[in-house]
Protein backbone atom coordinates (compact mmCIF):
# COMPACT_ATOMS: atom_id res chain seq x y z
CA UNK A 1 0.00 0.00 0.00
CA UNK A 2 1.75 3.37 -0.97
CA UNK A 3 0.57 6.59 -0.31
CA UNK A 4 0.25 7.56 -4.51
CA UNK A 5 -0.99 11.39 -3.46
CA UNK A 6 1.54 12.08 -0.88
CA UNK A 7 4.51 10.90 -3.10
CA UNK A 8 3.44 12.21 -6.23
CA UNK A 9 3.22 16.12 -4.37
CA UNK A 10 6.42 15.04 -2.78
CA UNK A 11 7.78 14.40 -5.84
CA UNK A 12 6.15 17.61 -7.63
CA UNK A 13 6.89 20.19 -5.37
CA UNK A 14 3.55 20.80 -4.13
CA UNK A 15 2.41 21.90 -0.92
CA UNK A 16 2.00 19.46 1.41
CA UNK A 17 0.38 19.40 4.94
CA UNK A 18 1.58 16.20 7.43
CA UNK A 19 -0.48 16.17 10.74
CA UNK A 20 1.21 13.48 13.15
CA UNK A 21 -1.50 12.43 15.99
CA UNK A 22 -0.43 10.13 18.50
CA UNK A 23 0.99 10.35 22.43
CA UNK A 24 4.22 10.56 23.86
CA UNK A 25 6.27 8.78 21.34
CA UNK A 26 4.89 11.39 19.02
CA UNK A 27 5.46 14.41 21.03
CA UNK A 28 9.09 13.58 21.36
CA UNK A 29 9.33 13.34 25.23
CA UNK A 30 12.51 14.47 26.95
CA UNK A 31 14.76 14.98 23.69
CA UNK A 32 16.01 17.61 21.62
CA UNK A 33 15.00 15.19 18.63
CA UNK A 34 11.94 13.30 18.15
CA UNK A 35 10.77 10.79 15.23
CA UNK A 36 9.35 13.75 13.87
CA UNK A 37 12.72 16.09 13.46
CA UNK A 38 13.98 13.25 11.95
CA UNK A 39 11.61 12.14 9.70
CA UNK A 40 11.54 16.30 8.42
CA UNK A 41 15.10 16.09 7.33
CA UNK A 42 14.66 12.45 5.48
CA UNK A 43 12.08 13.66 3.24
CA UNK A 44 13.78 16.95 2.37
CA UNK A 45 17.03 15.04 1.21
CA UNK A 46 15.16 12.65 -0.62
CA UNK A 47 12.38 15.31 -2.09
CA UNK A 48 14.84 18.53 -2.35
CA UNK A 49 12.29 20.05 -4.19
CA UNK A 50 9.32 19.55 -1.78
CA UNK A 51 7.51 21.62 0.12
CA UNK A 52 5.83 20.29 3.48
CA UNK A 53 4.99 20.76 6.92
CA UNK A 54 4.31 18.72 9.95
CA UNK A 55 1.96 19.31 12.53
CA UNK A 56 3.12 17.60 15.80
CA UNK A 57 0.03 16.92 17.44
CA UNK A 58 1.00 14.47 20.01
CA UNK A 59 0.47 14.56 23.77
CA UNK A 60 2.05 12.61 26.44
CA UNK A 61 -0.67 10.30 28.18
CA UNK A 62 -2.76 9.91 25.04
CA UNK A 63 -4.83 6.80 24.66
CA UNK A 64 -6.97 6.43 21.10
CA UNK A 65 -9.93 7.38 22.80
CA UNK A 66 -8.15 10.72 23.39
CA UNK A 67 -7.27 11.37 19.99
CA UNK A 68 -10.77 10.21 19.14
CA UNK A 69 -11.34 13.15 21.21
CA UNK A 70 -8.58 15.50 19.27
CA UNK A 71 -9.51 14.14 15.80
CA UNK A 72 -11.63 17.21 14.70
CA UNK A 73 -9.67 19.70 16.38
CA UNK A 74 -6.14 18.61 16.13
CA UNK A 75 -6.51 16.79 12.69
CA UNK A 76 -9.70 17.71 9.91
CA UNK A 77 -9.81 21.59 10.89
CA UNK A 78 -6.16 21.33 9.06
CA UNK A 79 -7.11 20.06 6.08
CA UNK A 80 -3.93 17.76 5.82
CA UNK A 81 -3.51 15.56 2.78
CA UNK A 82 -1.45 12.71 5.44
CA UNK A 83 -1.99 11.54 8.88
CA UNK A 84 0.20 9.77 11.02
CA UNK A 85 -1.52 7.75 13.64
CA UNK A 86 0.47 6.23 16.23
CA UNK A 87 -1.34 4.77 19.76
CA UNK A 88 -1.53 1.55 21.94
CA UNK A 89 1.01 1.80 24.83
CA UNK A 90 -1.14 4.00 27.06
CA UNK A 91 -3.65 2.13 26.16
CA UNK A 92 -2.56 -1.17 27.10
CA UNK A 93 -1.19 0.30 30.43
CA UNK A 94 -4.27 2.66 31.63
CA UNK A 95 -6.82 -0.64 30.97
CA UNK A 96 -7.96 -0.58 27.52
CA UNK A 97 -8.59 -3.75 26.28
CA UNK A 98 -7.42 -4.49 22.07
CA UNK A 99 -10.51 -4.54 21.22
CA UNK A 100 -11.17 -1.19 22.89
CA UNK A 101 -8.28 -0.24 21.67
CA UNK A 102 -9.24 -1.27 17.76
CA UNK A 103 -12.74 0.41 18.21
CA UNK A 104 -11.48 3.69 18.86
CA UNK A 105 -8.82 3.92 17.03
CA UNK A 106 -10.94 2.70 13.46
CA UNK A 107 -13.57 5.63 14.58
CA UNK A 108 -10.56 7.81 14.31
CA UNK A 109 -9.61 6.48 10.92
CA UNK A 110 -13.68 6.70 10.30
CA UNK A 111 -13.90 10.74 11.06
CA UNK A 112 -10.50 10.92 8.89
CA UNK A 113 -11.68 9.57 5.69
CA UNK A 114 -14.34 11.32 5.30
CA UNK A 115 -12.24 13.73 3.33
CA UNK A 116 -11.75 11.48 0.36
CA UNK A 117 -9.04 13.74 -0.43
CA UNK A 118 -6.65 12.72 3.14
CA UNK A 119 -4.34 9.53 2.97
CA UNK A 120 -3.66 7.79 6.36
CA UNK A 121 -0.53 5.44 7.67
CA UNK A 122 -0.72 3.71 11.35
CA UNK A 123 2.54 3.56 13.23
CA UNK A 124 2.89 0.66 16.05
CA UNK A 125 5.24 1.78 18.52
CA UNK A 126 8.11 0.48 20.25
CA UNK A 127 9.56 -2.91 21.54
CA UNK A 128 9.67 -3.40 24.99
CA UNK A 129 12.49 -5.31 26.73
CA UNK A 130 10.66 -7.11 29.05
CA UNK A 131 9.24 -10.26 27.62
CA UNK A 132 6.20 -10.45 29.01
CA UNK A 133 5.28 -6.69 28.46
CA UNK A 134 6.52 -6.70 24.71
CA UNK A 135 4.03 -10.20 24.42
CA UNK A 136 0.89 -8.20 25.70
CA UNK A 137 1.86 -4.40 23.86
CA UNK A 138 2.07 -7.00 20.65
CA UNK A 139 -2.05 -7.51 21.30
CA UNK A 140 -2.63 -4.24 20.66
CA UNK A 141 -0.08 -3.98 17.39
CA UNK A 142 -1.90 -6.34 15.98
CA UNK A 143 -5.28 -4.83 16.08
CA UNK A 144 -2.91 -1.74 14.15
CA UNK A 145 -2.23 -3.89 11.49
CA UNK A 146 -5.79 -5.47 11.27
CA UNK A 147 -7.19 -2.08 10.94
CA UNK A 148 -4.62 -0.87 8.55
CA UNK A 149 -5.66 -4.33 6.18
CA UNK A 150 -9.23 -3.51 6.69
CA UNK A 151 -9.37 0.07 5.64
CA UNK A 152 -6.56 -0.43 3.32
CA UNK A 153 -4.30 1.82 5.33
CA UNK A 154 -0.20 1.08 5.42
CA UNK A 155 0.60 0.30 8.45
CA UNK A 156 4.75 1.53 10.07
CA UNK A 157 5.74 -1.77 12.56
CA UNK A 158 8.22 0.32 14.45
CA UNK A 159 8.56 -2.09 16.76
CA UNK A 160 9.29 -4.96 14.17
CA UNK A 161 11.98 -2.21 12.43
CA UNK A 162 13.39 -2.04 16.40
CA UNK A 163 13.77 -5.70 16.98
CA UNK A 164 15.73 -6.39 13.70
CA UNK A 165 18.07 -3.35 15.16
CA UNK A 166 18.46 -4.97 18.34
CA UNK A 167 18.80 -8.65 16.30
CA UNK A 168 21.67 -7.13 14.49
CA UNK A 169 23.78 -6.52 18.06
CA UNK A 170 22.27 -2.95 19.24
CA UNK A 171 21.47 -2.65 23.08
CA UNK A 172 17.73 -2.22 23.33
CA UNK A 173 19.02 0.00 26.52
CA UNK A 174 20.59 2.25 24.08
CA UNK A 175 17.09 3.18 22.22
CA UNK A 176 15.50 3.67 25.23
CA UNK A 177 15.48 6.46 28.30
CA UNK A 178 15.74 5.08 31.87
CA UNK A 179 12.03 4.06 32.14
CA UNK A 180 12.54 1.86 29.43
CA UNK A 181 9.97 2.99 26.99
CA UNK A 182 10.54 6.20 25.98
CA UNK A 183 13.19 6.17 23.42
CA UNK A 184 16.27 8.54 23.04
CA UNK A 185 17.13 9.89 20.10
CA UNK A 186 18.83 6.95 18.48
CA UNK A 187 15.51 5.23 19.35
CA UNK A 188 13.64 7.84 17.62
CA UNK A 189 15.98 7.80 14.84
CA UNK A 190 15.49 4.47 13.92
CA UNK A 191 11.33 4.97 14.40
CA UNK A 192 11.86 8.13 11.81
CA UNK A 193 13.70 5.31 9.63
CA UNK A 194 10.72 2.80 10.12
CA UNK A 195 8.66 5.81 8.75
CA UNK A 196 10.43 7.54 6.22
CA UNK A 197 9.71 3.76 4.13
CA UNK A 198 6.38 5.47 3.70
CA UNK A 199 8.35 7.78 1.53
CA UNK A 200 10.67 5.80 -0.77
Amino acid sequence: MKLVNTLQKLKDGVDLKIVALGDSLTFGWMTEYGYIDYLKTMIKQEYPASIFSIFNKGIPGDTARDGLRRVENDVIRLSPDLVLIQFALNDAYTGFSPEDFQSNLESIILKIKDRDSTEIALLTSVALLNHAENKFAQEYYKKISESGLKYNIPVVKVHEYWETKINSGIKHTLLVQLDGIHPTESGYKFMAEAVFDLFR
